[in-house]
């Protein structure tokens, strides 16, 4: 696998509760992500499992991100927490964001809502640093806070004055990375719906975005070029380039009904779009 696959989520990974294979069991059984490994001993586990898919072939949303983590940990020489703090947090005044809730902003930290059964979702205690520095869904973060990071994305790298990433790097970020006839796990096609990266859905992959390349073919509203993800419990954000639009929703709802919330905000938002100023 290369670092472009790991990247574009077609590195031939899986996350471990999301399918039944025989590969989701061992993560299960390896304890893919236990928030007490580092890094490196989740590196060490993950590298005695098998693969689900040949690399470059197939597109599988996995911990993909988090083996890229501990790559910035062994370039950088440096943990992943400080890398982010002294290259993108820091420099953007994103004063609210790591890989737990400092004791300052607990009384900030908003409750997971509960389901139809009455059960609010699983999450982890992040009121503790963890020893695993998740590069895939570890952080936490203010709404502020994000969208600091996201309008560095849509000022093409750049935050008031703060050069974060080249242009050309954005560009190459937010296009469609995923290579012609590329296949796509079960998951991907039967589970992820509107966000997923098909052509059936007018939608590839970037550098760690789903990318909008077809109008009228996604039920939901968005500019060919709008990139975006969504997180396990609801959270959700787009940037719209045409648009110049950013638009960010922090929830925490059980897994099954964050689809319902996403799709309501994008439309709600679209509808109160009356056109260019």
């Amino acid at each position: 696998m290369t670092v472009q696959d790991l990247m574009r989520h077609t590195a031939g990974l899986v996350y471990g509760q999301f399918g039944n294979g025989l590969v989701h069991q061992a993560y299960r059984e390896a304890h893919i992500g236990d928030r007490s490994d580092t890094l490196a001993q989740f590196i060490t586990k993950l590298s005695k499992l098998p693969l689900a898919h040949q690399p470059g072939e197939v597109w599988e949303h996995s911990v993909a991100v988090d083996v890229l983590g501990r790559i910035i940990e062994v370039v950088s020489g440096e943990p992943l927490d400080q890398y982010i703090s002294e290259h993108v947090t820091g420099p953007l005044q994103m004063t609210t964001t790591d890989f737990y809730v400092h004791p300052d902003d607990l009384t900030r930290l908003a409750e997971a809502q509960k389901g139809a059964d009455g059960t609010p979702p699983p999450l982890p205690d992040v009121t503790k640093k963890p020893n695993f520095l998740s590069g895939g869904g570890g952080l936490t973060a203010s709404a502020s806070d994000y969208l600091k990071f996201a309008e560095m994305l849509l000022n093409e790298g750049e935050y008031r004055g703060q050069r974060i990433l080249s242009p050309h790097t954005v560009q190459l970020m937010t296009s469609d990375a995923l290579p012609p006839g590329i296949g796509y796990s079960a998951r991907a096609q039967t589970t992820t719906g509107d966000i997923a990266p098909t052509p059936a859905m007018g939608q590839g992959f970037g550098l760690g975005f789903a990318v909008r390349t077809a109008s009228g073919r996604n039920p939901l509203p968005g500019s060919v070029g709008n990139y975006y993800w969504t997180g396990a419990w609801g959270t959700t954000f787009w940037v719209d380039p045409a648009e110049k639009l950013i638009a960010i929703q922090m929830i925490q709802v059980p897994l099954a009904e964050g689809g319902s919330y996403r799709q309501a905000f994008r439309e709600l938002v679209h509808a109160a779009l009356t056109g260019p100023e």
